[in-house]
């Protein structure tokens, strides 16, 4: 038997949620995973791209053994019933771009564990799905939206708990995803930030996350254009992607663009925007980045509503 499971991409933070916002977009990693029958040859992970110019090199450095990401979500799948994995051939393909912030990672894990779930007879829910691939993940920013579809906040509670609620993102807010081809690894993203932070720039996030949430709910662009602002993340990122400082500058003053953020860590960029030229964003990443001699993909998407799927 074999299950396969179609992930949707995710971003996380758009601009001041960090760690607790995440959105679920049309690019897709479908993930296979089949119960070998022969004895004693353990996991065998491959990997696929779709896309002929990846470089093959950053599919050399994931794990394809126990070390994989993927492997350990299905694994403490397996641990929370009380068994072991049998031996188990997994085949990731990828639409996704890796090391772009994009949660190419968290939809690996996400359809790892919905199909091991279905080849063991579905005995965990979607609360410990998502559980589960939070522990692996480290956070549920982008595994909540790849689960659930669209736009969700979550948090990890102290008990260890999961709370997420889905919102509505309106359909007029056009998100471009600008993506350049340079990588920029979570683990150094992360590093650059500090461990504690002044007090004013923790209530100034605080106060454009609430008005975030309150301009999508209510469909207010004035207010979202002033909502995605941050503090915590961003500023310190900034000296990771080249060309980052000059493009938020670029949109700051463009009257239909609501807002230019850093997808997740990066180095990916979205610009939302409601009836604004999208041509003219093209042009304008383009010629930043271009003269940094930096190739970038360029793609205006809607949010995805549906999470991840069986493909039957």
């Amino acid at each position: 038997m074999k299950v396969s499971v179609k992930v949707p991409a995710t971003t996380a933070n758009i601009g001041p949620g960090f760690d607790c916002l995440g959105l679920a977009l049309p690019i897709y990693n479908t993930i296979t995973i089949e119960e070998t029958v022969l004895p004693g040859t353990g996991v065998e992970i491959n990997l696929m791209s779709e896309d002929e110019v990846v470089d093959e090199m950053i599919f050399d450095n994931i794990p394809r053994d126990e070390n994989s990401i993927v492997y350990k979500a299905v694994e403490m799948l397996y641990n929370s019933i009380g068994q072991e994995p049998s031996e188990l051939r997994i085949n990731v393909q990828s639409q996704i771009p890796i090391t772009r912030g994009l949660g190419s990672s968290a939809s690996v894990v996400v359809g790892g564990l919905i199909a091991a779930n279905k080849l063991l007879g579905s005995p965990a829910d979607e609360t410990a799905l998502l559980s589960i691939a939070t522990e692996v993940e480290g956070h549920p920013d982008n595994v909540a939206p790849a689960i659930l579809g669209g736009f969700v906040l979550s948090s990890q509670e102290e008990d260890g708990s999961i709370i997420c609620r889905k919102l509505d993102w309106p359909e007029e807010w056009d998100i471009t995803v600008c993506i350049p081809d340079f990588e920029l690894a979570t683990n150094i993203a992360r590093s650059v930030l500090p461990k504690d932070v002044p007090m004013e720039d923790a209530v100034f996030n605080a106060k454009h996350l609430a008005m975030l949430i309150t301009a999508v709910s209510t469909k207010d662009e004035k207010l979202m254009k002033l909502a995605l602002k941050d503090r915590l993340h961003q500023p310190y990122r900034e000296k990771l992607v080249p060309g980052m400082k000059e493009i938020m500058e670029a949109f700051k003053h463009e009257d239909g663009v609501l807002g230019c953020v850093l997808s997740g860590a990066g180095p990916t960029m979205l610009v939302i925007s409601y009836k604004y030229d999208l041509d003219k964003i093209k042009s304008i990443v383009r010629d930043i980045w271009e003269a940094q001699n930096i190739k970038v993909d360029i793609k205006t998407l809607k949010v995805e509503q549906e999470g991840a799927k069986i493909l039957e």
